[in-house]
């Protein structure tokens, strides 16, 4: 008995060190980015780095607005979103309660090898077969906009929001589901009236998980979005956040980086921001 009070304690040790280990990387990231981008913003000014709607870094007298990076990494994510979190979650609710297990074994292998494509494959295939698409439909001078890296953005959330959904629907306890329809509620109803609120704190953290996704991805945007810092347009090419660090970073210097670091940190806290917020509102909903 003693033995076993011994190595759950050492367990439960394990488990600790690693938890603090995870906070304390957040907080060295938190911080190495804080001090890295305050430099900058303080001697660009805030005003002017937060609302300035030029980025000219390489000119003469160069410009350090990020006003473009941010509407347009906000336009793409909610476009992603709009587009990806329906489709996602309607093909979780399919897959985890009314499919049968033939289909629901072979969508789920699709689903997975779809979450293990790298970002890289997403934007080659957006290039070479999305990008020449949107410009002949839409007959505009070139297909890699805004629009394009909201469609691949769409495409790349999916599989996180369909299988944390799908974890979350199939964690409803059955007992739920058979009380409404010993009440007299068909399939689809209790589904969508019992099953879909009781998982409703999973499928809101996939959502997160898209979002998180969406708003971070760099190398397959890049590839589609055309990669220049206009205001967003939906057919223009456009610059976000995430690509205008990964563009610049390998040649910068001085102020130069120290604004790429800002915009790092300036990602990082809309990050944050949407995490709690989210999370703001599930509490009050339980409460």
């Amino acid at each position: 008995m003693k033995k076993n009070r011994m190595i759950e304690r050492a367990i439960h040790g394990v488990f600790l060190i690693l938890g603090l280990l995870t906070v304390g990387c957040v907080l060295l990231i938190t911080i190495y980015l804080v001090i890295s981008g305050i430099p900058a913003i303080t001697e660009i000014g805030l005003f002017d780095f937060l609302f300035g709607t030029e980025w000219a870094s390489t000119a003469t007298e160069p410009s350090y607005g990020i006003l473009p990076f941010i509407l347009t990494s906000v336009y793409g994510t909610a476009g992603a979103i709009l587009i990806g979190v329906p489709i996602g979650f309607f093909t979780a609710v399919y897959l985890s309660k009314l499919a049968n297990s033939k289909v629901k074994a072979f969508m789920e292998g699709a689903v997975s090898l779809l979450a293990g494509i790298p970002s890289v494959v997403y934007g080659l295939v957006g290039m070479l077969v999305l990008v020449p698409a949107v410009r002949e439909i839409y007959d505009i001078p070139d297909g890699a906009s805004l629009f394009s890296a909201i469609i691949v953005l769409a495409i790349m959330i999916l599989p996180s929001i369909i299988k944390v959904s799908m974890t979350a629907l199939e964690a409803v306890p059955k007992e739920y589901e058979d009380a409404s329809l010993a009440l007299g509620a068909t399939p689809v109803e209790t589904y969508f009236r019992v099953s879909v609120p009781s998982a409703k704190s999973g499928i809101a953290t996939a959502v997160v998980l898209g979002v998180g996704r969406a708003i971070g991805e760099a190398m397959a945007v890049m590839m589609v979005s055309g990669n220049v810092p206009n205001m967003p347009s939906l057919f223009q090419s456009v610059r976000f956040l995430t690509t205008a660090v990964a563009s610049e970073m390998s040649y910068s210097s001085g102020l130069q980086q120290q604004a790429l670091f800002s915009i790092a940190l300036v990602l990082f806290l809309f990050i944050m921001l949407i995490n709690a917020t989210l999370n703001f509102f599930l509490k009050k909903e339980k409460n």
